[in-house]
């Protein structure tokens, strides 16, 4: 998380305020520093377009500068996540585009799952029912997801002759759930449960439908109102680590402690424990 730019700083310009933001393809709310998005074609289970997910990669990438956001929650509407690409509206355009075309398009499918895992703010992806194809990869692509007894996740890209490898799949999944589990489910495209997906580590929690969201904002508010320069540390390190030898990793950890042991928030929770308070952090 960036720290707070104040508005007389010559730089307030260059950090966007996402608060008052207007989504033309999705429901975007936000309340207490907490940015719920909510994929809002119900009749059709959610799916995606050429304009949504363009705009879903630009306002990700417009939350690496907002400091106003400091916690993301994305979910579905009318009891279902996203059903993936759309049909009629993409799958049908694509079998008509020349190669060149079909490079700009995985392309940007990739550039929102990389805007999502480099925004700073934490990710939480509240999921029910149908969670298939760039849906799947969303919810994957996320920090944390929470889910419901109803909810099937598939990344179904082989049952449309396309190879399991999506939208960084096998870079993302075999590093939640194994490498024996992720082949599985990238070689059949088969759906995995609810409770598949909570045993294997890609669910943190289920909840029922009617309470799955509220969790998600309960734990994005508790998020928001932490150390969020500290948390955005910590996104940072978990994405970079991924390449590092261990004396890297530990190495790189210890610039990024010594660094946040300069803010004020690490001040502020010695000084709440001396006093035996609970600190109030602000995210400098």
């Amino acid at each position: 998380m960036k720290h707070y730019i104040t508005h007389h700083n010559p730089m307030r310009a260059q950090f966007d305020a996402m608060a008052s933001h207007q989504a033309k393809h999705f429901a975007y709310a936000v309340e207490g520093g907490v940015a719920t998005l909510t994929l809002n074609r119900p009749e059709r289970k959610n799916p995606l377009t050429f304009d949504s997910y363009a705009e879903l990669r630009d306002l990700f990438h417009a939350l690496n500068r907002a400091t106003d956001i400091k916690a993301v929650v994305i979910t579905g509407a009318g009891g279902n996540f996203c059903s993936g690409g759309d049909v009629h509206e993409i799958i049908g355009p694509l079998t008509k585009m020349t190669m060149p075309e079909l490079l700009e398009f995985t392309r940007m499918t990739g550039d929102l799952i990389k805007a999502m895992r480099l925004c700073p703010q934490p990710v939480i992806a509240a999921i029910d029912g149908i969670c298939a194809g760039a849906g799947a990869m969303m919810a994957l692509a996320a920090d944390m997801r929470l889910g419901t007894p109803q909810a099937k996740t598939a990344f179904l890209f082989t049952r449309v002759g396309l190879a399991g490898a999506d939208m960084g799949a096998c870079a993302l999944l075999p590093r939640l759930i194994g490498q024996g589990r992720a082949s599985e489910l990238l070689f059949t495209g088969r759906a995995m449960t609810a409770q598949e997906g909570l045993n294997w580590g890609f669910f943190n929690a289920l909840y029922e439908p009617q309470d799955v969201l509220a969790q998600a904002q309960k734990l994005a508010h508790e998020l928001a109102s932490g150390p969020t320069f500290a948390h955005a540390m910590t996104k940072t390190m978990l994405h970079q680590e991924w390449a590092m030898t261990l004396d890297q990793a530990i190495e790189a950890e210890a610039q990024a402690q010594a660094i946040c042991m300069q803010t004020q928030d690490f001040t502020r929770a010695y000084e709440a424990f001396a006093a035996k308070q609970k600190p109030v952090f602000a995210g400098d």
